[in-house]
């Protein structure tokens, strides 16, 4: 391919990534404005949206260019097919991060309930998953992507505790139960992202082996050692 056709390809790992870390403040903020009944912070994660929705079209509409004006094909083929996809799931997360800024905006108007300790925890987890997931993406490591894929577990765990803690809570005080509702609601918006992040994770392997495993990630190994 051209060197223009290349220079216009890191332009475009430039702008996913710039989205991504975006995306991971987003998380980070919504977080922060649960944990500190902040309903402002809340707002302002609500109000971003558009712009990440907006660079989300941005970057479809480069790929569809790139793939119409130089026919890539091979790895190059794989890369932008895969940043089209990347591109989509770090704009869900955002959309996941609204949510969680949704509940944390009307917990913040209420009186406070006790928050499940294992929620810190999968914020924590989630936000490690995406980061590592882009990490991986930019190192082209097949076996750090390999490694986030069996890290959903535990984040799965974790939701599946949260549960448990919010019905036990809403037992012992019927009185809180449409505030508990909220705080279930955010540990399966965490726990969404975390299945984004592997699905980012998901695609490095594509990007670098040409091999689909999504649905069939477990036992996967990689036809090449990652550098």
């Amino acid at each position: 391919m051209s060197k223009h056709f290349q220079i216009e390809i890191e332009r475009l790992n430039g702008r996913l990534l710039a989205v991504g870390a975006t995306v991971l403040d987003t998380i980070q903020i919504a977080l922060t404005a649960l944990e500190e009944r902040r309903p402002a912070l809340a707002q302002q994660v609500i109000d971003g949206d558009r712009r990440i929705d907006r660079s989300e079209v941005e970057i479809e509409e480069e790929c569809l260019k790139l793939l119409a004006l130089y026919q890539p094909v091979a790895e190059d083929l794989r890369f932008i097919a895969a940043v089209m996809k990347i591109n989509i799931d770090l704009e869900r997360i955002a959309d996941e991060a609204v949510n969680i800024a949704e509940h944390a905006a009307f917990l913040a108007a209420r009186d406070p309930i006790p928050v499940p300790p294992q929620l810190a925890e999968i914020g924590d987890a989630a936000m490690r998953m995406v980061r590592e997931s882009l990490d991986a993406f930019v190192a082209s490591d097949v076996q750090e992507a390999l490694r986030i894929l069996s890290e959903d577990d535990e984040v799965d765990r974790l939701n599946r505790e949260i549960i448990q803690e919010v019905w036990r809570m809403m037992r012992r005080d019927p009185d809180t139960i449409e505030r508990a509702t909220h705080l279930f609601s955010v540990s399966r918006h965490l726990e969404r992202i975390a299945d984004h992040a592997t699905n980012i994770a998901e695609d490095v392997v594509y990007i670098v082996e040409g091999t689909i495993i999504r649905h069939r990630a477990e036992g996967y190994r990689p036809k090449v050692e990652s550098s």
